[in-house]
């Protein structure tokens, strides 16, 4: 079910920007809306979004709108009480009997687990239709979906809980959330990247109106060309600013000018990791280290405890030039950098443990295949350790604040000049881990992507990626456009 991208688009929309929502902020767009909407018991929801966390079984709402005093509307991802999480649910309040979930048959429900790929939502809702099943359709990807699980005291049961001509909370005036649950503000938020978020007041469109097939028969993006209605919105989040604006990150391009207010979201909470190019993060559910905690849409790393080992990237490579950076927040007592051909099999296994990685430590020493040499100069908090990476011709490169190491323990070439070769016959993961044995180490990595602010903006050669320094001549950021081209 996830989506990989890459091939020739049919229609050549691009999707440009995404809106990154970090849980620990309560992250979250707000408008409160007045006047009549076009109809009240037909709408469309459709966006594309990126997991941050999918193993986290708490509730997390993309979309919620109060319907009568502290009763909402709300589409999310939800913990449900029966110890599954990961599925997505729609919940209706007044005249419904429980939350619905998607679900394929025989009680069995989709769960939503993949953090390195773009999914593709579509809810279109018509409670007048007289046949229950088609009162509220999903779409992931193109291919509906069965809405018929939903928990009754624990149970999974077959029932659609939508009652006919029921008006909407998301057509109604009053409180409408991106991002939280808005029946109390800061609760429930959500956690991962939402991109091209259309809200169409009036009409139950099909999936065909926001995607289309590619020349591989993979499901990507078409920009709608539809109506809105008066309470229809479409957010693109290429704007940076903080006011209800069209200047703001809550803008609405639809024409219609329904703004949202951005609550705890800053300038780099906009970026360009989105389904027509899709950058690496970290993979949480390559979590070998338990210990280790993700946020900043799995951009920041933080590691506490003794056991010593590294977590990798959602994207390797086998062969090509690849660049990116790592901010050191917090350096503790070890900090851990590099990259690895394999797994992690245990909790004390470290990078650069056999001839297939090499790791990066804090005092500027090199660690490949189970020893210690010197490289480079040490790391302090607040260094941003740039990485190059010739999966060509196996060597990896390090360096610190724009200058590259030496190999005699200096951090002061202009350009990646002193390989550290390692023997590698598969995939390769850029890795960050942990050699502290008891202080908390804390890294942000940008694959191009940052989750911290930029002062130089460098693209590379391609014109993709965002970095604090310049990137080597022939090297690339991690996406999939660069991937399709280079990799």
């Amino acid at each position: 079910m996830p989506t990989i991208l890459g091939a020739n688009s049919v229609s050549g929309y691009e999707i440009d920007n995404s809106l990154r929502f970090n849980k620990a902020d309560a992250a979250v767009l707000r408008k409160t809306f007045s006047g009549s909407p076009t109809a009240t018991q037909k709408c469309t929801i459709s966006f594309w979004t990126k997991l941050a966390d999918p193993g986290v079984t708490t509730q997390k709402d993309i979309f919620s709108a109060i319907k009568t005093g502290t009763k909402e509307d709300v589409i999310g991802f939800h913990g449900i009480n029966n110890g599954i999480h990961g599925g997505f649910e729609i919940n209706f309040q007044n005249g419904e009997k429980g939350a619905m979930y998607i679900g394929t048959g025989g009680n069995t429900l989709v769960r939503f687990r993949d953090s390195s790929a773009w999914y593709h939502f579509v809810i279109a809702i018509d409670s007048t239709q007289g046949t229950a099943s088609n009162r509220v359709k999903v779409y992931v990807n193109g291919v509906q979906n069965e809405v018929e699980a939903r928990i009754d005291g624990g149970a999974i049961t077959d029932d659609v809980v939508l009652e006919q001509n029921y008006a909407l909370g998301f057509l109604t005036a009053g409180a409408h959330s991106i991002g939280e649950n808005v029946e109390s503000a800061g609760t429930k938020v959500y956690d991962g990247y939402l991109a091209d978020f259309n809200f169409i007041d009036g009409t139950q469109n099909a999936p065909t109106d926001f995607g289309e097939t590619d020349d591989n028969g993979v499901w990507i993006p078409k920009r709608y060309g539809g109506a809105y209605g008066n309470y229809g919105f479409f957010m693109e989040f290429k704007q940076t600013g903080t006011g209800t604006n069209a200047s703001g990150m809550g803008a609405d391009t639809s024409g219609n000018d329904n703004h949202f207010a951005p609550v705890n979201l800053a300038a780099t909470d906009v970026t360009t990791d989105t389904p027509t190019n899709n950058f690496a993060t970290l993979n949480p559910l390559d979590n070998f280290y338990a210990q280790a905690t993700f946020s900043e849409g799995n951009c920041k790393f933080s590691a506490a405890g003794s056991p010593t080992t590294y977590v990798r990237s959602t994207q390797g490579v086998a062969n090509g030039k690849w660049y990116w950076e790592v901010k050191i927040i917090d350096k503790a007592g070890g900090t851990s950098i590099g990259v690895q051909e394999g797994e992690s099999p245990g909790a004390s296994d470290q990078m650069g443990y056999n001839t297939a990685g090499v790791q990066l430590r804090q005092t500027g020493q090199k660690h490949t295949n189970g020893g210690n040499a010197t490289y480079m100069a040490a790391q302090s908090n607040n260094d941003i350790i740039m990485i190059a990476f010739d999966r060509d011709n196996t060597n990896v490169y390090f360096g610190a604040n724009g200058q590259w190491g030496d190999g005699s323990g200096n951090t002061d070439e202009a350009n990646p000049s002193s390989a550290i070769g390692i023997t590698v016959s598969d995939f390769v993961f850029p890795a960050l881990g942990d050699m502290d044995g008891s202080g908390t180490v804390v890294y942000e990595i940008n694959y191009g992507n940052p989750s911290f602010a930029i002062s130089s903006s460098n693209a590379d050669a391609n014109g993709h990626g965002n970095f604090e320094y310049a990137v080597p001549s022939g090297y690339f950021a991690l996406c999939t456009k660069n991937l399709a081209e280079n990799g």
